[in-house]
């Protein structure tokens, strides 16, 4: 009898009915796992992109926002600098990007300006590429050059000992054609750009480009017609500058300076007087005051002065290049203080003009 062995046809399938479920299920998880990561790294790149491209600088009423960064400053500095601003919306946002772009070892010195509604991106880009907003710097009616580097210091980072060193360096300001004397026709009053991290020498050697501009082959023809030098033009410029504030005047002034100079004349200008005094406290001119001893009493010694007696303005150094073309040889204030002259070609003429001021002065109590 022989004996048949059945098997049964769902032996095994339990088995496999098992491994299907354990393999769908880590599928799940995997799949549940991406998602989350997708969702987390979604998440982070929404936050880096508001972080880096969203506004982050709001500034009162919408105005930019002056921010200076003095040289040696290190990213603390910065920061700290930033925050007196008030103007940064989240600063642990613009820290975290500024460290991502290596803004602490790239830190430069200048002036910057913040603008309403700046990203993040836009202010570490700014600063790291040294990007700042040149300064306006404007100087006019100085004195001296001790007075010009306080203005200027005023102005940008240099400060005014600095400033004022330089232009006292007879070495240095003699490499630039000048001396103790002449050094303030190097100065020309206008507005000019500057980057405000300049320093005394970048100063300094950048009012020399602008006084080699300014002294063209025209301009130095034009002097030589009224035998000057540029130096002496900013020297007669000076005297000029003092003797009136009136711009439509100061041609037919510097005229009657160039017909004293061309006659051998005495200049006998009283402003040279009170700058040799060093009293710029004096009104009236007096006979005691023409007896200083100084190279710059033109009552005593015929010529021009040594040098400039101020800083001259660009309109009286226009007014000696153009000076008028005529005959008169002496001037006297007008005795209604309008600022403006008499002009006479005789003396007689212009002791009756003198007489008239005098008067004015006297009744005004002016001594």
């Amino acid at each position: 009898m022989v004996k048949i062995e059945t098997k049964l046809p769902d032996e095994k399938k339990p088995r496999k009915s098992g491994k299907k479920k354990n393999s769908k299920s880590s599928k799940r998880t995997v799949w549940l796992v991406l998602i989350i990561l997708l969702i987390f790294a979604a998440a982070f790149g929404y936050w880096g992109y508001k972080t880096v491209m969203s506004p982050n600088v709001k500034t009162a009423d919408g105005k930019p926002v002056e921010l200076f960064i003095p040289t040696g400053s290190n990213y603390d500095q910065v920061k700290a600098l930033l925050a007196e601003t008030h103007c940064i919306v989240n600063e642990k946002g613009f820290d975290w990007l500024a460290e991502k772009k290596d803004l602490p070892a790239n830190i430069h010195s200048g002036h910057y300006v913040l603008k309403n509604g700046m990203t993040n991106n836009q202010l570490v880009n700014m600063l790291r590429g040294g990007l700042q907003t040149p300064v306006k710097v404007t100087f006019n009616n100085m004195r001296d050059v001790n007075q010009l580097a306080g203005r200027i210091a005023s102005q940008i980072e240099a400060d005014s000992t600095s400033l004022s060193n330089r232009l006292h360096n007879q070495e240095y300001i003699k490499q630039l054609g000048f001396n103790k004397y002449t050094i303030p026709a190097l100065f020309l009053p206008d507005t000019y750009e500057f980057y405000w991290n300049t320093d005394a020498e970048g100063f300094v050697n950048r009012m020399f480009q602008e006084y080699n501009k300014f002294w063209n082959e025209e301009r130095k023809q034009q002097a030589q017609t009224k035998g000057l030098t540029p130096v002496q033009v900013s020297t007669l410029a000076s005297i000029v500058n003092k003797e009136t504030n009136m711009s439509d005047e100061m041609p037919r002034v510097a005229g009657v300076y160039l017909n004293r100079l061309k006659s051998n004349w005495l200049l006998q200008a009283d402003p040279t007087l009170v700058f040799a005094w060093n009293d710029f406290t004096i009104k009236r001119v007096l006979d005691r005051h023409k007896e200083i001893e100084s190279p710059y009493n033109t009552y005593k010694y015929p010529g021009l002065p040594p040098g400039p007696i101020c800083i001259p303005s660009l309109a009286a150094v226009k007014a000696v290049l153009n000076a008028e073309d005529h005959h008169y040889f002496y001037f006297c204030a007008k005795e209604d203080f309008s600022g403006y002259h008499n002009f006479a070609k005789t003396l007689a003429e212009h002791n009756r003009n003198a007489a008239k001021y005098q008067q004015a002065l006297n009744q005004r109590g002016i001594r």
